[in-house]
């Protein structure tokens, strides 16, 4: 899914039951509740990774159920949200990862968007190993270290070279350039969505086979495969500022939230409500792990996160 720039992830997730892939990128198509002036509705972006369709559930869930409006949602994948938002086909992006060129277009030049607060979730993407491969080479983790391991992490499909495992294709990471950059003998492959490299993931731990993978937190399959974060070169403001010359870890990032400006100063209590919309990193894995793992519908896991956090969420409300 780094993100306090342009350096994001689109981990891709079904709407509904699981992280899997296949939702329509919906960016073109406008709501049927999408800036009706004087209706007491509201149109929410659903990034496509886990994590975000939580949020989305539990505040579609409490506006619904305790303020009493109707709720729509959207897919959009990350920079077309901000054109959607922008244009009123949504009202609210719930997790941003951080997108300065949108921004300062948007919010600051156009002011078609207004900021809306933090999420209260940090951001961050890395390099993982499986903790287990952790206690037998303890050295794994430093960034120096991967070429003399490069040999457990072959596939066929990286052919002499250590397989670095990515999502999809139409992510945005930084990992190409890291590996020819930091000039190591891998080879990035991308599982193809989410969906498949989470399964690709368990498979290799369920064997307790070696693998190096890009992954992000929040995410609730840290609870399922423990893994590692491998340490790169130290993050400095500006190191990622010329994507082909990428040579540090990522940053973490404080998760933002985005109102249409139009929404913001008209949307009454539904405004208010999302831009008091603030909870933890536990909260969301929760609700993340009850629909992606347990099979939960978003608005059973929404319900249940609900129905035991009140002294969370009746802030929100006021």
């Amino acid at each position: 899914m780094p993100r306090t720039r342009t350096k994001i992830i689109t981990a891709l997730a079904v709407l509904g039951l699981t992280t899997g892939c296949g939702a329509a990128d919906m960016t073109k198509q406008a709501s049927p509740f999408a800036n009706a002036q004087g209706a007491r509705t509201v149109t929410l972006s659903v990034q496509s990774w886990v994590g975000a369709q939580a949020n989305v559930a539990v505040a579609q869930y409490l506006l619904q159920h305790k303020l009493g409006y109707r709720v729509d949602t959207v897919q959009v994948d990350e920079i077309p949200a901000w054109d959607a938002l922008s244009q009123g086909r949504v009202d609210a992006i719930l997790e941003d990862w951080g997108h300065p060129d949108q921004e300062k277009r948007y919010v600051e030049d156009k002011k078609t968007i207004a900021r809306a607060g933090g999420l209260g979730v940090t951001g961050h993407i890395g390099w993982y190993v499986p903790t287990y491969l952790v206690r037998q080479h303890p050295d794994i983790t430093d960034w120096k270290n991967l070429d003399k391991y490069a040999n457990l992490f072959r596939t066929a499909e990286s052919g002499g070279k250590g397989q670095l495992m990515d999502g999809s294709p139409s992510y945005v990471t930084n990992d190409k350039a890291l590996v020819e950059n930091l000039k190591l003998d891998y080879q990035v492959i991308f599982a193809g969505s989410e969906a498949a490299q989470i399964t690709q993931i368990r498979q290799f731990a369920k064997e307790h086979k070696p693998f190096l993978t890009y992954w992000y937190a929040p995410q609730w399959l840290f609870k399922k495969v423990p893994m590692t974060e491998v340490r790169l070169p130290p993050y400095k403001e500006g190191c990622d500022a010329d994507p082909a010359k990428v040579a540090c870890a990522y940053p973490h990032t404080p998760l933002q939230k985005y109102l249409n400006a139009d929404f913001d100063r008209s949307g009454g209590k539904a405004a208010r409500f999302l831009k008091k919309f603030h909870w933890t990193t536990e909260d969301q894995n929760q609700v993340a792990l009850m629909i992606a793992d347990q099979k939960l519908t978003s608005e059973q896991a929404a319900k249940k996160w609900v129905d035991s956090h009140a002294s969370t969420w009746k802030s929100w409300l006021s």
